[in-house]
């Protein structure tokens, strides 16, 4: 994977991620330059499957700047590029285990924009308060540490 572009920074908080997978996405021409600029938002993203297609919906893409009637609805549904077994496999999990298509990042893999989707079921508040105990509990280990070097 390449440098992100956009992270999803409450994906790891608000689910625990079982798999992750890479899809494309189909965009016009003015969003991958607004993308290259780094005017995306994953934040309040998600995705689904309908009629056997993969879609994302609210991928905040800021309008660019020199692009005139060819720019696009910031926050308009978008395809992605996934093939027939990966979404039949997507869907299985979807429907009988509940998970959830999160999209974590997007980056570009050679010339080509990529989201990295997470399958994952939402934590309950308990498990987001062990997960914060653990990490500060980790934190005070690595302080210690230091001082005693």
């Amino acid at each position: 994977m390449s440098e992100a572009i956009a992270k999803n920074p409450s994906a790891k908080h608000n689910y625990e991620i079982i798999d992750t997978l890479e899809a494309g996405i189909v965009l016009s021409g003015t969003e991958i330059k607004s993308i290259r600029n780094g005017k995306v938002n994953l934040k309040d993203s998600y995705a689904t499957i309908k009629n056997g297609e993969a879609y994302i919906y609210n991928m905040h893409i800021s309008h660019y700047e020199q692009g005139n009637i060819q720019n696009k609805d910031p926050l308009r549904t978008r395809k992605l590029l996934l093939n027939k077994r990966e979404i039949n496999k997507l869907t299985g999990q979807i429907q009988q285990k509940g998970y959830s298509l999160i999209p974590m990042s997007l980056y570009f893999k050679r010339n080509f924009v990529k989201l990295e989707l997470g399958i994952g079921k939402g934590k309950k508040l308990y498990d987001k308060r062990q997960d914060i105990a653990k990490k500060d509990a980790e934190r005070r280990i690595d302080r210690a540490m230091k001082q005693r070097i």
